[in-house]
């Protein structure tokens, strides 16, 4: 996992470029019928939600690309575990929704190419409410306590769990977070962040285990140099905003 264009990294908003090229993300097909019944495992390092072939990006990348699944990120009742940091803050958690460029024929031809995997990052903070998106996953993760545990979920708006505002965000050249470490992923990672109750993001850090029946807690990996990579905005991040070349 070496390599000059690894994730995750810490954003500082003072040195991102402002682009205006970069335009909202637009999803598709993000919204399932409840009889759609979509898998949740316990991988033994983070839940993952399988995701079908009909929820894309069609707006945003200069390419279509096709989600695979999305998965969390989180820390201990003792402190945050998101893997991306803004100006050196970690938040509690985070989660990634992981699509592959359509013009390859599946995610494990798509992860080898520069072009090939592009990943939507969003923070998850404590808030008041419930959020009701969440809780379609949460409410699922005692039967998955057991690595290779498996459960189904019926469908529901995935949009949900990403932020309503999808015009703000960061965007870098990176790669994935776990092992093969491919340097393939173009990052998206939205300003707005998705609040949680305090027992949602109870639930998150303390129902999984590991392989040694340990808690699944801090399942991040720490920032990456950026050597020498650039970060671009979507929005004026400091009032003397640079601008990047059109």
């Amino acid at each position: 996992c070496g390599g000059t264009k690894q994730s995750p990294i810490n954003v500082d908003t003072a040195q991102a470029t402002f682009s205006p090229d970069l335009r909202p993300i637009q999803l598709s097909g993000y919204s399932l019928p409840a009889n759609k019944q979509l898998k949740l495992k316990n991988n033994g390092h983070t839940v993952v939600l399988e995701l079908p072939e009909s929820l894309a990006l069609t707006g945003g990348y200069a390419q279509q690309y096709r989600a695979v699944q999305l998965h969390l990120h989180w820390g201990s009742p003792s402190g945050p575990g998101s893997e991306h940091t803004i100006n050196g803050r970690r938040f509690p958690a985070e989660i990634h929704v992981v699509h592959y460029n359509t013009k390859y024929d599946s995610f494990t031809e798509a992860m080898v190419h520069p072009d090939g995997l592009a990943v939507l990052g969003a923070f998850l903070e404590v808030g008041h409410g419930e959020n009701q998106y969440y809780h379609e996953i949460l409410k699922h993760l005692l039967e998955i306590q057991e690595v290779g545990q498996e459960t189904f979920v019926p469908g529901f708006n995935i949009a949900g769990l990403l932020p309503a505002n999808l015009k703000l965000y960061f965007h870098y050249n990176g790669s994935l977070t776990t092992p093969p470490c491919y340097q393939t992923v173009k990052w998206t990672i939205f300003n707005q962040t998705m609040l949680l109750s305090h027992h949602q993001m109870s639930m998150l850090v303390s129902s999984l285990r590991t392989d040694d029946s340990k808690l699944l807690q801090s399942n991040y990996r720490p920032v990456q140099n950026l050597h020498g990579r650039r970060v671009l905005a979507s929005f004026q991040t400091t009032p003397s905003a640079k601008h990047a070349p059109g």
